[in-house]
């Protein structure tokens, strides 16, 4: 364990990677909330109408929070240890969040103890009861099946685009350009996760009108879009801290066989 530890190429994996993987995880976990970001920064929301569809506004998942550090993690995994770690990370991740829900799931079946059940809330306040503390929880976590396989489709689909986009842009710009490949290719990938998310839940599984999809996923995409703008800074920071840590002879060797990978 010394000698694999040791190997800073080796840790840095293993760094990216659970740190790529606990993000996904928990942006699965808290998506089921839905919050308002205009009235995050004190606005009436926007009230668009898009294809028709009245009333839209930045009305977002939880996991918005994070899913934008899972793609910069995608880039900076990619750009030291190629497509085929950013692969076998997806592939894995996905398992896990597989097995986390089969695990929620199972959770939610087991029979509530009648004293949690009823629990009267925190230091017996009773503004912050619950008459049914298993009905919250299977609110919580249960979320609806076409909703987790759409969810999971798009994390994969964006994924692979993601990598494809960036492996062709560093073949063609080389080493220049950071802020074209990490953040062209999340702009493209972020495109695609807009729409495939959507439709698979709401499209396919609860009969959504598919203008109602089309009109969600471009306010969706207007914030990925500028998410991706904002946090372009960020990707050159990752890279400084990491050619920091492995040493300028050592971050080439990767970066050169990634382009191989």
């Amino acid at each position: 364990m010394s000698s694999v530890l040791s190997n800073k190429a080796t840790k840095l994996f293993l760094i990216l990677g659970g740190f790529f993987i606990c993000n996904a995880l928990v942006a699965e976990m808290i998506g089921v909330k839905i919050f308002s970001l205009e009235k995050v920064f004190g606005y009436e929301s926007m009230n668009w109408t898009i294809f028709g569809v009245k009333d839209l506004g930045f009305n977002l998942t939880a996991g918005v929070l994070l899913w934008p550090v899972v793609f910069i993690m995608t880039d900076v995994i990619n750009e030291y240890f190629g497509k085929k770690g950013v692969q076998f990370l997806s592939y894995l991740t996905a398992g896990l969040i597989v097995f986390a829900f089969m695990i929620i799931f199972m959770a939610i079946a087991l029979p509530p103890n009648d004293w949690w059940n009823s629990i009267s809330g925190l230091n017996n306040d009773q503004s912050l009861s619950l008459s049914n503390m298993n009905l919250a929880f299977q609110k919580i976590f249960g979320q609806g099946l076409w909703i987790i396989v759409g969810s999971l489709v798009a994390f994969l689909v964006g994924q692979l685009i993601d990598v494809y986009v960036f492996q062709k842009i560093k073949q063609k710009t080389g080493e220049g350009k950071i802020w074209l490949r990490a953040t062209g290719s999340t702009l493209v990938s972020q495109f695609i996760d807009s729409f495939v998310v959507l439709f698979i839940a709401f499209y396919i599984g609860a009969d959504w009108e598919l203008v109602r999809v089309l009109a969600i996923g471009i306010v969706n995409y207007i914030y990925k879009f500028s998410v991706a703008i904002v946090l372009t800074p960020a990707i050159y920071l990752a890279h400084h801290l990491i050619d920091s840590y492995l040493g300028a002879n050592l971050a080439s060797q990767l970066k050169e066989e990634a382009l191989l990978k």
